[in-house]
């Protein structure tokens, strides 16, 4: 594998050290090249015809089964949504969760996971994990579970500093449903989300899709019922009847009609990815935390966890990120946490992380 070439595919990294990921990955050549070709036909074309609305089609099924890849489990347990907020909207109000139920969560998940479940009304007991050490979590998680419990709500690896939370042994374990948030897994680290209840993906993330494109993994599409209903997951409808038949397996929960050019750029995106990626991701993290451990940082991600590093930092976070963003180092602020938070991908190298501890030590 030529890492360099690889790398070229960014044109990002031509001037930054891009390590941002876990909000916006980078984009590549192949994905704006054919984002850019969609709109070109579109503009000479117009946004109709049967090829075009064909193509569309063809291409959700292509995506959904190349995203089906990542997640190691079949293209008919996959649901296309815009976000990972949308697949949990898509899960809780499915359940019809409400003030009787139960759903065990932690202290350390984006609000795109705790603001959907908070909506239901159902009553949440949360994990203190943000603070323990990676091997405390699963006790800490598992207290938390009593026999009223509906599900667990959690991170595959959280937001904030990359921990790794064990929701394969909890469900094994307690028996409890589980909603995973893969936002800042799927693509950064290989996944297996056959064992999930529901697995949620971000793809404008670690896999450099265009914006607002995701997906929904569904073990048993039958057990949950559609009620975040749209025009994609219907498979017949009787307007004047007021019924409808929803389409095979976890189509059914399509929620949206992901915009062709997006659908053309996250296919791209997905297409050729390098082998021993995750590897290389792995590698490249535990070199930032050491590079930063030894410029006297204070570094409180773990070794052994996701690929994200955070550092605990004594200045204005949001004025520090700004200030890099000058020197050409993109990272990101986590409000009110005073941390700051590096995100290391397959794309990146050691010319990155270089650049990161320099800016660091520029702007402190």
């Amino acid at each position: 594998m030529s890492w360099p070439s690889e790398r070229a595919r960014f044109p990002v990294l031509s001037q930054f050290a891009y390590l941002n990921a876990g909000t916006f990955g980078p984009l590549s050549r192949e994905t704006l090249d054919a984002t850019a070709r969609l709109r070109q036909w579109e503009a000479a074309h117009g946004r109709g015809g049967r090829e075009y609305f064909d193509a569309m089609l063809e291409r959700r099924e292509s995506v959904r089964e190349l995203l089906a890849a990542q997640l190691s489990v079949p293209p008919a347990n996959v649901a296309l949504t815009d976000s990972t907020t949308e697949g949990v909207h898509v899960v809780v109000v499915g359940l019809g969760l409400g003030p009787d139920d139960e759903v065990v969560t932690t202290d350390a998940e984006h609000f795109g996971l705790t603001g959907p479940l908070a909506a239901t009304g159902a009553r949440l007991r949360i994990a203190r994990v943000r603070d323990a050490r990676a091997a405390d979590i699963f006790e800490l998680v598992r207290e938390q579970v009593t026999p009223r419990t509906t599900l667990l709500a959690l991170s595959a690896v959280s937001w904030v500093d990359g921990k790794v939370l064990p929701w394969r042994e909890l469900r094994a374990q307690t028996g409890v449903p589980v909603l995973v948030d893969g936002a800042q897994s799927v693509g950064a680290v290989e996944v297996d989300a056959a064992a999930a209840d529901f697995y949620t993906v971000s793809a404008q993330k670690w896999l450099c899709g265009p914006d607002a494109t995701g997906a929904l993994y569904v073990r048993d599409p039958e057990a949950l019922e559609p009620r975040l209903v749209a025009y994609p997951g219907a498979e017949t409808y009787d307007i004047a009847a007021g019924t409808w038949r929803p389409k095979e397996g976890a189509r059914r929960f399509d929620t949206t009609f992901t915009p062709a050019s997006s659908l053309a750029g996250l296919e791209a995106a997905l297409r050729d990815l390098p082998g021993g990626r995750f590897e290389r991701a792995r590698e490249l993290t535990e070199r930032c935390r050491e590079a930063l451990l030894e410029d006297g940082h204070e570094v409180v991600t773990e070794p052994g966890q996701g690929t994200l590093v955070a550092v605990r930092w004594p200045g204005d976070t949001a004025e520090t990120v700004a200030r890099l963003y000058e020197r050409g180092v993109v990272i990101r602020e986590l409000p009110a946490t005073g941390l700051l938070r590096a995100s290391v991908g397959w794309w990146n190298d050691g010319s990155d992380l270089e650049r990161l501890v320099e800016g660091l030590a520029a702007v402190a």
